[in-house]
């Protein structure tokens, strides 16, 4: 494809599809996702504020 930049893709269409939408995330995903990744919980929210279901 060119240029480098360009998107494509394939869309299928069928008449009793369901769509989903992914919610916010909690304090408990948070501090998983952080221990996996071996940083602070501070860091990871840090990076994330807009995707949090907490204050």
């Amino acid at each position: 494809m060119y240029p480098n930049a360009s998107v494509s893709g394939e869309f299928f269409v069928h008449p009793e599809s369901r769509y989903f939408s992914l919610e916010k995330i909690g304090k408990d995903q948070v501090e998983d996702y952080a221990r996996r990744k071996g940083e602070t919980v501070e860091y990871i929210e840090k990076f994330m504020p807009a995707n949090l279901n907490y204050k």
